[in-house]
């Protein structure tokens, strides 16, 4: 009988994953999922994205972008199993890596405590590793409730159409565990198309992340004259990896020393 043993175990949308033991090959394509998988079991990873920038000396071959990945040359490198994400991978690009016998685990996060939760299970589950001590750290950091009022704030995440954070999203939750109230939550759209007029409408702070779109000193802060404007990293908003132990110490103190422009 074969030393590598296989079970099967439901991901987050409850797909059963034919998983093997041990895992010795992963590819990933998530972002915040790579640089989790990096920081814990770097020895396991042989693929990734494009867009996975960390950790910055990540060298393990790129198989394109989170929307269009390289099935072909995915199923070429015969990973144990691809981390996906529901939001951030198409359904289509999973369903053909399933169609070619590649396991695929789905992970779906759209608040700071299923982040911890996901992540729990993508790694004692589909790896078969031990929790990391960095997650657990994570879950201690964010579970204290916020302090005093909260402040009504738009976080946009593009330009031309302004595009923002609304409901039912990660970096919402998020953003509500740091006192912020965001003003379009109510759109029944995750991520409403607003007009300038919309934009600025009962904000008193706007939180301009660095990513997808590139907001800098000179783009973006002319939009809201009189409004305090913390320009801020978009991993630390956004991403649900091992940057979520500093990510609330380093956007309080953002989010407190913010300009008005």
């Amino acid at each position: 009988m074969s030393a590598r043993q296989a079970r099967w175990a439901p991901d987050d949308l409850d797909a059963p994953v034919p998983l093997t033991r041990p895992v010795r090959r992963v590819v990933s394509l998530v972002p915040s999922l790579t640089e989790s998988v990096a920081h814990t079991c770097p020895e396991l990873l042989v693929g990734a994205t494009e867009w996975c920038t960390h950790p910055a000396d990540l060298g393990v071959e790129r198989v394109r972008g989170t929307k269009n990945p390289d099935v072909r040359r995915i199923v070429e490198l015969a990973p144990d199993v691809v981390l996906c994400n529901q939001e951030e991978n198409r359904r289509i690009d999973v369903e053909r890596l399933r169609d070619a016998g590649i396991p695929v685990w789905v992970t779906r996060i759209q608040t700071v405590d299923e982040a911890v939760g996901s992540l729990t299970r993508m790694f004692a589950e589909a790896l078969g590793v031990a929790v990391p001590g960095w997650l657990t750290e994570a879950g201690k950091t964010w579970a204290t409730p916020p302090t005093g009022p909260a402040r009504k704030a738009v976080i946009p995440i593009w330009r031309n159409p302004w595009m923002v954070v609304g409901r039912d999203t990660f970096t919402a939750d998020l953003a509500g565990r740091l006192g912020l109230e965001l003003v379009h939550a109510s759109h029944p759209d995750r991520y409403p198309r607003v007009t300038d007029g919309e934009l600025t409408r009962d904000v008193d702070l706007a939180v301009l992340p660095d990513e997808p779109y590139v907001f800098t000193e000179t783009d973006g802060p002319d939009a809201f004259p009189g409004i305090p404007v913390a320009l801020v990293a978009g991993r630390d908003l956004t991403w649900y990896g091992p940057s979520l132990t500093t990510a609330r110490a380093t956007l309080t103190a953002q989010l407190a020393a913010a300009d008005v422009r």
